[in-house]
Parts: structure tokens; C-alpha cells; sequence
């Protein structure tokens, strides 16, 4: 006997249309659109943003004085990461302007690596630093940084929805990266879910940064002084990446 096996997706069925594939597709998390929608196998396992790549990523340009900034923050002694956007509000567009990315290293020189970019701006750090002990010294990390002269609050640490809330803006192009960000792109092509359908919880720190972000960050987003571009010019000419490994 003969056996042949089709693969047969959502596209090749005359009984659902465009719009009803969108609402139907809009209901699954991304990790199971192609499987739901293409009827690709699913193994478990897979990257939790499908989106290319080349959709979200954008040379540097000069962010415009009257755009609100922010920053996510992901704190560790493996590895802090901290992403900073700019809100383009007129069309809903956060621009990850720039990234901040290095390990074992003491919560000063993040501070005042942060600082740099501009101490104004607001910061939503991963609410589990209430519960990270700095061994140097005992101290809570939250408090350290607050100490450090950073403006920090509390996150919204919801995983699952702050994916989708990350993947509908890439997917409708409302989430925009600037080149330089290369420790955003190594994480973002990596980023994805074990056997269980669970997030793997490693080389993420910059993916949490971004959630952060989306989900809090931008609430607190403010505009830079008046007589202050360094953001700016520092954003347009180096997005600069400070990175010593995990």
C-alpha cells in the first residue's frame, strides 16, 4: 500500500476566512501559531517570537526631543541587562534605542553605566531584586540601586503576558531595534520554550529587560531636560553595548 502525508494549514480551507484566521490566530500564544495555523509538527519545544528578524531590526537614527524614554532593567550577578526605549506616541512605536549588557560586575558600575545615558529617565527593574542578596555586603539589591541615585519601580513581572504583549507589537510592527543592540538580537534568536512548553530561563536577561519595558516602563516614560541630548547624539552615533560575557 501507498502512504502519502499532506500537510494542510488554515490557507487551505474554504470555510474560514481572512478575518476569522486572524481572530482565531490572535487567541494562541506564538509558540503555537505555525502548529495551529500551518499544521507544522510541534516538538514542544520552540523560539517564542516568530518573527523575522529583519522586521524589527533598524539602523540607528537621532530620537526626536519629544519622544517619553525608559529603560527595563534585569539585575544578577551573572548578568544585568538593561534596554532603554523611545516612545513614538503619534504611532504607538517603541524604538529599543540602546542596551546595557555585563556580568560579575558590582551594582556601581551599572549604575553608573545607566547614568550615563541619562539619570532622568526611569527604570523597571525585575521585582525579584526585593529578594537578591549582593553577598559582598548583605545588602537588598533594590535598595543598593536606589542608593546609587537610580529611579527604579517595580515591574510587572507577568511572563506569559508580557510576551504577548511583546509579540503584538513586533508582529504589528510597533516594536522597532536598533542595530547596535547586538546582545538583544543573540538572545532574541535563542529565546524560546523547553518540552513543556515552558520559557528556558537562560541567556534571557535582555528579553526580560524588554518586557519590563513594554510592560511597565513606558507607563513612567518621561522627556529628556530641555538642554539635555546627550541621549540623543548617544543613541544615534553608538548605541553603545557594554558586554564582558555571562
Amino acid at each position: 500500500m501507498t502512504r502519502f502525508c499532506v500537510q494542510i494549514g488554515w490557507q487551505d480551507v474554504p470555510h474560514l476566512s481572512k478575518k476569522q484566521q486572524d481572530e482565531l490566530l490572535d487567541a494562541f500564544p506564538p509558540h503555537e501559531r505555525d502548529a495551529r495555523a500551518k499544521g507544522v509538527p510541534m516538538l514542544g519545544s520552540g523560539r517564542i517570537y516568530p518573527v523575522d528578524e529583519k522586521q524589527l531590526i533598524i539602523d540607528p537614527f537621532s530620537i526626536p526631543s519629544y519622544w517619553p524614554r525608559a529603560y527595563g532593567l534585569d539585575v544578577g550577578w551573572k548578568c544585568t541587562a538593561a534596554m532603554w526605549g523611545a516612545w513614538d506616541r503619534d504611532n504607538d512605536t517603541l524604538y529599543l534605542t540602546s542596551e546595557h549588557y555585563m556580568g560579575q560586575q558590582p551594582p556601581q558600575v551599572h549604575a553608573d553605566a545607566i547614568k550615563r545615558r541619562g539619570d532622568w529617565m526611569t527604570g523597571a527593574i525585575d521585582p525579584s531584586a526585593h529578594g537578591v542578596i549582593n553577598h559582598k555586603d548583605g545588602e537588598n539589591l533594590m535598595q543598593e540601586y536606589r542608593a546609587l541615585d537610580l529611579t527604579l519601580v517595580n515591574a510587572d513581572n507577568s511572563v506569559e503576558a508580557g510576551i504577548m504583549a511583546c509579540y503584538r507589537r513586533m508582529s504589528s510592527g510597533r516594536l522597532k531595534v536598533f542595530s547596535t543592540c547586538v546582545n538583544w538580537l543573540r538572545e532574541y534568536n535563542i529565546y524560546r520554550r523547553d518540552e513543556k512548553g515552558k520559557v528556558v530561563k537562560e541567556n534571557d536577561h535582555a528579553m526580560d529587560a524588554t518586557r519590563y519595558l513594554v510592560m511597565t516602563g513606558m507607563q513612567h516614560a518621561a522627556l529628556p531636560p530641555q538642554d539635555d541630548d546627550e541621549t540623543d547624539s548617544w543613541s544615534r552615533d553608538r548605541g553603545r553595548s557594554l558586554t564582558t560575557g555571562y
